[in-house]
């Protein structure tokens, strides 16, 4: 239940469409709805603006499919299951029909999604320094569009070979939000951050070679970035990047 609903909720005991009994069993379950195995927590949009996903890994098939459901029951929308595997996702799409897979498919972090938001107008760009890192931009870009966002997504920018960024310098031009995806030595997100007075928030991923140390290299490169007021999320974070475009841009 978001601010919408709950509005709608008390017009509706106000007009005698729902009875206070009626509401008073709804309002019951509105902090969180206890599964036994989960506590769901469907206060989350009214707290944050942005409602509770469902993070796959280490949850059975049938953990995912009844958090689904039990979100999409109570009014939730957004519903994101992120990080699915294939017995996951086919489970929560046979209890819950109508989800769309918004990322990952057979190669990458599969995210699924009912109940998009509707779009709004802000643009948003993804960048990726290499193509090794699309899995988690595209995880990325799936949860802004399930958050009604249309990011446009530009691969393999890397410092390696700057002209291909600043062929896409028009594209980067008047972006409401930007979000660099970079392993390595994650050099993409301070050269980013000099050319755009956007907000950016930058993903380290753990693509690299020894000394990359799996992401660590990025992820501190990042945080001692030269350009003002980078933003910087966990590795491989391509979720929480996005879930901080969708605050920023509230």
């Amino acid at each position: 239940m978001d601010a919408d609903d709950l509005e709608k909720l008390l017009v509706e005991v106000r007009d005698g469409a729902c009875t206070p009994d009626e509401a008073l069993a709804r309002l019951r379950r509105l902090p969180f709805a206890d599964l036994g195995f989960a506590r769901v927590d469907h206060h989350r949009s009214l707290r944050q603006g942005l409602p509770e996903a469902v993070y796959g890994p280490g949850k059975t098939p049938e953990h995912c499919a009844a958090i689904v459901a039990e979100l999409l029951d109570h009014g939730t929308g957004p519903v994101l299951l992120t990080r699915a595997d294939p017995d996951q996702s086919a489970a929560a799409l046979d209890r819950s029909p109508g989800g769309t897979t918004l990322a990952g498919g057979d190669h990458g972090l599969r995210l699924l999604a009912w109940r998009p938001a509707p779009p709004r107008p802000a643009r948003v760009v993804v960048l990726t320094a290499g193509t090794a890192d699309l899995a988690v931009a595209e995880e990325c870009a799936g949860t802004l569009t399930a958050y009604g966002l249309r990011p446009t997504l530009l691969a393999d920018c890397g410092v390696a070979g700057l002209h291909r960024l600043l062929a896409s310098l028009d594209q980067l031009d008047g972006a409401d939000a930007v979000v660099v995806v970079a392993g390595m030595e994650g050099a993409l997100a301070s050269v980013v951050g000099g050319l755009t007075g956007a907000p950016l928030v930058a993903v380290p991923t753990s693509v690299g070679y020894g000394a990359g140390l799996d992401g660590v290299t990025a992820l501190l490169a990042m945080h001692a970035s030269c350009a003002s007021g980078v933003t910087v999320v966990g590795i491989d974070n391509g979720y929480g990047a996005a879930c901080a475009v969708a605050r920023i841009l509230r």
